[in-house]
């Protein structure tokens, strides 16, 4: 690793490589933390971003087959589902440090942090896929996270308030419900993991509520009026109950902000 580069364009690195064990070994080197951030640095987007494996295929998410987890492979669809979503996020924290100028270090940092959790927790699935006999690739996978991180690429506000506080908060939701059918089946392994990646996405999360707030503050608006604004702007998905209400209060939100998920007429 070239100690000369920053922070920013080893990211991008990163970002751009295609296999993924590329990335989980290049965020675990420790010459990342003492890297200069480069924060004022302009870096020019290249080709290939994200860099992909050859699979999985990716496809609409709608059209994605519905599996009975009591199967080996509906069993197997389900961990391999969240280990795309996994590693989708390493993508995203990685495109978030370098995509963004102009902003504080600690929120770079703070983003290397979130990627090589969700560097660990994609290892973890993967790890655990093939003592199921799959791998990662033998599923096709959707394209939704990374859509809405097309959609906010020229706005660093509209990236936290809708990929972190939106689409990653609905991983809180759904944790309780993945684990239990997990447990249904006697994945006990499984549904450790699940806690795992609950305990580490309610920081996450809490990243992206610590940003938007302090985003919201420095341009002088209202953060609930902006979520709003921004949400139909970006034609982002309104979260659906259940709510995994304690996970949620514990990653940051308010109680206006919860009480909006409940009112179609203010969330």
């Amino acid at each position: 690793m070239d100690a000369s580069r920053s922070l920013r364009e080893h990211a991008l690195d990163l970002l751009v490589a295609r296999d993924p064990q590329r990335k989980i070994d290049g965020l675990a080197r420790g010459e990342l933390d003492t890297a200069p951030i480069g924060s004022g640095l302009e870096l020019a987007e290249p080709p290939g971003i994200p860099g992909r494996p050859q699979r999985p295929e990716l496809v609409d998410h709608a059209v994605l087959k519905q599996r009975s987890v009591k199967t080996r492979e509906g069993h197997a669809a389900l961990i391999h589902a969240v280990a795309h979503i996994e590693l989708n996020a390493v993508d995203l924290a990685l495109d978030a440090i370098w995509r963004f100028p102009g902003l504080p270090d600690a929120f770079y940092r703070d983003w290397l942090v979130v990627a090589r959790e969700e560097a660990q927790h994609f290892a973890l699935l993967r790890d655990h896929l093939a003592t199921l006999g799959f791998a990662y690739g033998d599923f096709p996978a959707h394209r939704a996270l990374w859509e809405m991180a097309e959609r906010t690429r020229a706005d660093v506000l509209a990236r936290v308030a809708l990929v972190p506080r939106t689409l990653e908060a609905r991983g809180l939701d759904a944790s309780p419900q993945v684990k239990a059918k997990l447990l249904s089946i006697g994945d006990a392994a499984g549904a450790a993991i699940i806690d795992v990646l609950l305990r580490d996405e309610i920081g996450h999360v809490a990243t992206g509520n610590r940003w938007y707030a302090w985003l919201c503050r420095e341009r002088g608006v209202d953060s609930l009026a902006t979520y709003r604004e921004l949400a139909e702007r970006h034609a982002a998905p309104r979260p659906r109950p259940p709510f995994n209400t304690e996970a949620r209060r514990a990653a940051g939100f308010s109680d206006a902000e919860l009480a909006a998920l409940l009112d179609p007429a203010i969330g």
